[in-house]
């Protein structure tokens, strides 16, 4: 851009129109520069400004002339159609075109700035070890590697030299405020870096953070926010009053009414309200809504936490050095507490005061309990329940990014490699315990769990359920696939037999041990320049689910029929298509009675307040409506009927 100096008539008029210059010769224009859109502004150090012709919209206020006015600036970039308005102190930074400043006491850079990128916090362990460094491109597989995988030394030490030439790149002596910013009636912000269409109002403090926004998905921080050390990524929301210092949040976060976090990283449309959070890995979609809720030194991903939630993560010895993981989808009821060390498996729920340490990874779909002062294990409980069933259909309803780069992959079946591999796992570990345990004996114990005896078969029986509807949905996927004069002996001719391994779940990111290890190789190689490359990586790892979730499956066909998938009879592939069929029926049935529980007259309690059982029904359905008129049961009525329709037409594609 070409930028001039003042003329002297210019100088003259803006000196009447109340402006001072520490030297007006360091004060340059672009023409065609209108000097009546500068009012009552001192300059110091070198200040460029852009054209004023246009009007610009402040929430609230309407259009307003662009424009400086009433303000100090000192060596700032200013773009066109600007609009800066009481600001006390604007000191060392490039304001890009159509932003909007108004009355902020002060906003500067001091010195040379990293802008929060390369902030370590300690996550999971108060005590250390498991640092975690911050900056505007951290995803949640980065994050968890770096967790997680302290062990390799080579990964570990190659992801930090990454990120820290990345943060070293960021660093400046000035600060960006991004093209259509609105910044209004705030406090004190320094050494923060602001992405494009960043709307902040209100704000008390923002100190050494970015706020990574995009023209298509803002970020917006609201009324009394104090956040210090801070990275926030595009389409957050964070307002009333929330306490950041150390804190990473990922995209389409939601932070509100009074929640604090100090050291804890909020990974894609996390929410936290009310509560409190420390050393804190809130991976994809954990969710705390509650004032008396304390969230501290777990790991979690889609995760709702009850309402006085509590953990313990120390046992008064070497201090707080212990660490929870709650795999996905799990959940705490209210007044639950644990004390770490502790494991809970996915899709599981627990409630009750538990003061003993236990690993339940290997039961996903149970319900802990605590018993008599012992935490008790009900396997498989939490898979036929209406929750399980309307979470996993949410999930990607809620996605509330819309920023056209998503950092973190999230794969979201509820039935998976992982999630059946462990189920594959406890159905052993209750095998053997049925084998070896007594007639006489109530309960039998495993891994810091006591299981009633009885409810061992149990859970073996609905375990067997998740495992045939996994085995027939992908198979019948496969059939569903076939293109014109293509036959399922080809699709099922190109899937390679190999033992089934294990698969991890990296924060929401599903993925096999071997294509992990191929991901972590090539990162370490040589060729891995930069975190883009490492975000190259992931994502490639991340596209190959599909691919190698059918070779998970083909395996797990191996086991169980024999033969390669190839090789199936076709009595084998029916029996796999019907057993498909009667267990998701019974899935669903079983989910539709526990529905019909919300609908019960024990849940008519307090309807009806002052009337007979008639007044009482009305004002139920009133307010609750019928069970026959739920949109979740309709839909769930209407999925039986299309599964009987669905199976009939592969049976007939197939000629079975």
């Amino acid at each position: 851009m070409a930028y001039r100096n003042l003329q002297f008539v210019e100088i003259e008029q803006l000196k009447k129109q109340g402006c001072t210059a520490e030297s007006w010769d360091s004060v340059r224009v672009r023409d065609p520069f209108d000097p009546e859109r500068i009012h009552h502004v001192r300059f110091f150090g070198n200040v460029s400004l852009g054209i004023f012709d246009e009007e610009v919209t402040i929430p609230e206020r309407g259009k307003q002339p662009a424009g400086v006015y009433n303000s100090t600036v000192r060596n700032c970039t200013v773009g066109d159609n600007v609009l800066i308005q009481n600001v006390q102190n604007l000191h060392q930074y490039d304001i890009q075109h159509h932003a909007v400043l108004d009355n902020i006491r002060s906003m500067s850079v001091t010195g040379i700035a990293s802008f929060g990128n390369g902030i370590e916090i300690e996550v999971l362990n108060e005590g250390g070890g498991r640092e975690l460094p911050i900056y505007d491109q951290l995803s949640a597989q980065i994050a968890y590697m770096l967790v997680h995988f302290r062990y390799d030394n080579a990964l570990t030490k190659k992801l930090l030299s990454l990120i820290g030439n990345y943060c070293e790149s960021r660093k400046r002596d000035r600060g960006i405020a991004g093209a259509y910013v609105k910044i209004t009636d705030s406090g004190t912000i320094r050494n923060v870096d602001i992405g494009e269409g960043t709307e902040i109002s209100g704000v008390q403090l923002l100190e050494d953070g970015t706020l990574t926004g995009s023209h298509e998905d803002p970020v917006k921080i609201g009324q009394a926010v104090i956040a210090k050390h801070f990275i926030v990524q595009s389409g957050s929301q964070i307002s009333d009053g929330v306490l950041l210092d150390k804190c990473f949040v990922g995209q389409g976060v939601r932070l509100g009414k009074q929640f604090s976090a100090e050291g804890s990283a909020f990974f894609a449309n996390a929410e936290g309200y009310h509560g409190e959070a420390v050393s804190l890995f809130a991976g994809p979609y954990t969710v705390t809504h509650h004032k008396s809720t304390l969230l501290i030194a777990g790991m979690f991903s889609f995760y709702n936490a009850g309402s006085g939630t509590n953990q313990s993560n120390h046992m008064y010895k070497l201090g707080p050095i212990h660490q929870g993981i709650l795999e996905r989808g799990a959940k705490t009821g209210s007044l639950s507490y644990m004390l770490w060390p502790c494991t809970v498996g996915a899709f599981s729920v627990v409630t009750g005061k538990h003061t003993t340490n236990f690993e339940a990874a290997d039961f996903p779909f149970s319900y802990i309990t605590a018993e008599g002062g012992k935490s008790q294990l009900t396997p498989a409980m939490n898979l036929f329940t209406v929750g399980t069933r309307r979470d996993s259909e949410k999930w990607p309803a809620r996605d509330r990014r819309k920023d056209s780069r998503k950092y973190d992959r999230i794969h979201f079946d509820l039935f998976n490699p992982r999630t059946i591999g462990k189920v594959l796992k406890g159905m052993e570990i209750l095998e053997e315990l049925s084998e070896k345990s007594r007639k006489e004996q109530e309960y039998v114990s495993c891994k810091g769990l006591v299981i009633k005896r009885l409810l061992l078969r149990s859970g073996l029986k609905y375990y067997r359920i998740a495992v045939a509807i996994y085995l027939g949905e992908l198979l019948l996927k496969l059939v569903e696939s076939l293109s014109p004069g293509q036959t399922l002996k080809d699709k099922l001719t190109a899937l390679r037999h190999q033992e089934p391994e294990l698969w991890l779940d990296l924060a929401g990111m599903l993925v096999s041990r071997s294509r992990l290890d191929f991901c972590t190789e090539k990162i370490v190689s040589p060729s891995t320049n930069s975190v883009e490359d490492v975000l190259s990586c992931i994502n490639e790892a991340a596209d190959a689910y599909e691919e190698d979730n059918l070779l998970w499956w083909s395996g797990q066909i191996f086991k169980q029929y024999g033969v390669e998938p190839k090789d199936l009879s076709s009595e084998q592939i029916r029996q796999i298509i019907e057993n498909w069929q009667a267990n998701i029926l019974k899935l669903n049935n079983m989910i539709l009675k526990d529905a019909e529980k919300e609908f019960d007259p024990g849940s008519r309690m307090g309807y009806g307040l002052d009337g007979n059982e008639e007044i009482r029904d009305k004002d139920f359905a009133a307010v609750r409506g019928t069970y026959e008129d739920n949109k979740f049961v309709r839909e769930l009525l209407k999925e039986n009927a299309d599964i009987e329709i669905r199976t009939d037409k592969a049976l007939k594609l197939l000629k079975l």
